[in-house]
Formats: C-alpha cells, sequence, structure tokens
C-alpha cells in the first residue's frame, strides 16, 4: 500500500491519520508542498491520497498557485477509484476538485466541538465510527457546499458540511480528526499568537477541555483513521 501524503502548512503532521498507515505498513511518500515540493499529476504509483490543512482558502491560486493543480489530483484519484481524504483545507480542496463552491471568512470554529453523524453517516464505512457523534478538534473560518453527487456525512452545531463521500472513498473531512491531544499542544504552543488572535482564553481552558473531551476524541479519531486506511488496503489488495 502506498500513500500520497500532501502538507500544505508548517506543523500539519498526519498524527493519528499516520499512526493508522503505519499499523498498515503503509509505504508513506509526503510532498510539503509549502516548502514548493512538487506535487504528482495524477494517480499512477498510489494507492490513496491524503490532502492535510493549512492556513490559506482552498482557492487562494494567487499566492498559491498548486492549489489548483491539487483540487484536480483529488478527483483524479477519485475517477480511477483510488481513496482520498482531504481534511480541513484538504476537504475544502476536494469539494472545489468536485464542483463545490467554496465559501470564505465565515466565524471561526475552533476547539473540540461536538460532530453528529447524518443517518447517511452512521452507516457509512468511515463516519460509522463516529457513533452517534462526540466531540472532535476544529480550526477553520472557511466552508463549501456539498460538491454535486456527493454523500452528506456529518454536521457540527456550527457548520452543516463536516464530512462529505464522493464515489466509493473519496472523503472530505472539515474537522481535525487527525489531531489527537499532542498534536493539539502543539499546535497551542507553535501557534499561540494566531489563537489568542480569536481564542485569549485558550491558555486558560485547554487543559481542562482536553482532559474533558480528549481522550473520546482521540479514540474517535484513530477510529476515524483506520477505517479510511482500510479503505485504501481493500482496493490496493
Amino acid at each position: 500500500m502506498r500513500v500520497l501524503v500532501v502538507e500544505n502548512y508548517v506543523a500539519t503532521p498526519l498524527g493519528l491519520v499516520g499512526q493508522a498507515l503505519v499499523e498498515a505498513n503503509a509505504e508513506i511518500d509526503i510532498r510539503r508542498a509549502w516548502q514548493g515540493a512538487a506535487i504528482p499529476s495524477d494517480a499512477a504509483g498510489y494507492d490513496g491520497l491524503v490532502i492535510l490543512g493549512g492556513e490559506q482558502s482552498a482557492v487562494d491560486d494567487h499566492q498559491h498557485p498548486y492549489l489548483a493543480d491539487l483540487a484536480r489530483l483529488a478527483r483524479s484519484f477519485g475517477e480511477v477509484d483510488k481513496a482520498v481524504l482531504g481534511i480541513c483545507l484538504g476537504a475544502q480542496l476536494v469539494a472545489r476538485g468536485y464542483g463545490a463552491r467554496n465559501i470564505l471568512g465565515r466565524p471561526i470554529e475552533f476547539g473540540w466541538h461536538e460532530v453528529r453523524p447524518t443517518t447517511t453517516g452512521r452507516a457509512d464505512p468511515l463516519t460509522a465510527a463516529l457513533g452517534e457523534g462526540g466531540p472532535l478538534f476544529h480550526w477553520h473560518l472557511d466552508t463549501f457546499t456539498l460538491p454535486p453527487h456527493a454523500v452528506h456525512l456529518a454536521a457540527s452545531a456550527a457548520t452543516e458540511q463536516q464530512a462529505f463521500r464522493v464515489g466509493r472513498a473519496v472523503y472530505g473531512i472539515q474537522f481535525h480528526f487527525e489531531a489527537d491531544r499532542a498534536l493539539v499542544e502543539r499546535w497551542s504552543g507553535e501557534f499561540a499568537s494566531a489563537i489568542a488572535g480569536h481564542a485569549p482564553d485558550w491558555p486558560s481552558r485547554r487543559h481542562a477541555e482536553a482532559a474533558r473531551h480528549g481522550p473520546d476524541a482521540d479514540r474517535i479519531g484513530l477510529a476515524l483513521a483506520r477505517a479510511w486506511v482500510d479503505l485504501v488496503g481493500r482496493a490496493a489488495a
């Protein structure tokens, strides 16, 4: 199993998705697009694609010209029935690739907040891992419309489009299920000044919220990651 991973920003690792890929003995090819690494033009040689988050918008082509190519790449994987996982900005790019409208500059959704599956999401091979819902980590302004022919899988109180699927295994997940407590703690340090702009009380409350929500978020996040990796493995086999 060989998986292409595109990083779009500093300090945005695979997190729990990486753990699941290591468990499956996957070969991981990481391309740090934010550092100028080249992105393949098609899915040849790969069984799956992961597109991670970043601070840029999904249509910020002027400053990041590769974003349009990345949206097209996500669709090209799906067109040959290979699994795709877009997280946060990655989800917005997958949505763009499949014809959705990107919606910019909404009120921020930050911290652990409940995500609930739709009726369809409860039966989906990936989002069934949400159970009846649970607290997952969020950090985003932008969202998107549901792509044509996509299946709506999950929502939060603030954001209707939290997860969708196109075809067999192309997923856009807005919330950061890959971010376990250790990664959130890392982000809280490395991006402290940015967080202070919209959540100045975060240093005083994050430890209590991590203790309250973190165990369930980590458990659900790893279950979601393993479910997606299983979809990659089935196709690779």
